[in-house]
């Protein structure tokens, strides 16, 4: 197999000035992609140019870009920037995100549209405007194309977070973007599918704060970014077109595949409809029997690491 199997291929990152996004361009760029580095936010320039120069350093190709991706004109200048530069749009990875940690009762609304608006709708706004382009392209050429979605997940919507229901919600929103991407644009060749990272950013350093980092840099820290990043560069390739609408758990050397959720139990009225009488004969004495304080969320995926 080719060492540079991104090799002609253009991707966007979006927020890859630092941290897992700066892992993530860098890795697409070491596959042979030529990478649109985008961040946005104090020092995003810098940040950005210096990923750049990096991605140039090593012998690849790069161009930084600055602005907020929940801009739905500044996602479609983000495009843009990549097919006017590099001819076309191969691969998006959405990585921009932001935190505004609260519990529910203490949120203000502010906080709870600033995270929805950057994780959620950035999401989309990129995705919008590269499945317009790949959509053109595969009509135009008559044939499928290779366009590859990689979106940024959280076990926070999988296993539930009390302090960041903004943060879990949009999560869990965008693996319902992904799902419904995924069969959209299956026909033209495109491919969608969202990661759920465990890193220690900038932006998780406080979430992180309890996990032990490694003293003297003699290991690698189970929770650096350069852990995910590979398993994006296979997401972006060749190698993964059958890989689509999928969800991964990624960190430390291990990557868990998640099932998609399932029937636990069914009920049906004896009647022509349910009353509230026979829903509490049937209910009641069945989570009655279901662990206490279990609910929808995978606490389990937590306790995830490598054997």
């Amino acid at each position: 197999m080719s060492s540079m199997p991104l090799r002609d291929l253009t991707a966007i990152v979006t927020g890859a000035g630092r941290g897992l996004g700066r892992a993530e361009a860098l890795e697409l760029a070491r596959l042979g992609a030529a990478v649109v580095v985008n961040d946005h936010g104090e020092g995003s320039a810098k940040a950005a140019g210096e990923v750049v120069a990096e991605i140039r350093a090593a012998g690849g190709r790069a161009v930084a870009h600055t602005g907020d991706v929940a801009d739905h004109a500044t996602a479609g200048a983000l495009v843009d920037l990549a097919v006017t530069t590099y001819g076309k749009l191969d691969v998006l990875v959405n990585n921009a995100g932001i935190l505004r940690d609260r519990m529910v009762f203490s949120m203000s609304e502010a906080e709870w549209d600033a995270v929805v608006r950057v994780h959620l709708k950035g999401h989309f706004n990129t995705t919008h405007f590269a499945s317009v382009h790949w959509r053109e392209r595969a009509k135009a050429g008559g044939a499928p194309v290779h366009g590859r979605i990689v979106n940024t997940s959280s076990e926070a919507y999988l296993a539930g977070s009390a302090g960041q229901p903004n943060y879990a919600a949009a999560k869990g929103g965008i693996v319902g973007l992904t799902t419904s991407t995924a069969l959209a644009l299956a026909k033209y060749g495109v491919t969608c599918n969202a990661i759920c990272p465990r890193a220690r950013t900038r932006m998780t350093r406080d979430v992180f704060a309890g996990f032990r980092e490694p003293a003297g840099g003699q290991e690698l820290d189970p929770l650096s970014p350069d852990h995910v990043a590979p398993l994006v560069g296979y997401l972006a390739s060749p190698a993964a077109s059958g890989v689509n609408g999928q969800l991964l758990v990624v960190h430390g050397g291990m990557v868990a595949v998640m099932e998609a959720p399932r029937v636990a139990a069914k009920f049906d009225t004896a009647k022509d409809q349910f009353s509230y009488e026979e829903l509490d004969a049937l209910l009641t004495p069945y989570y009655a029997g279901r662990p206490p304080g279990e609910t929808f969320a995978a606490a389990g995926v937590l306790s995830l690491s490598r054997d």
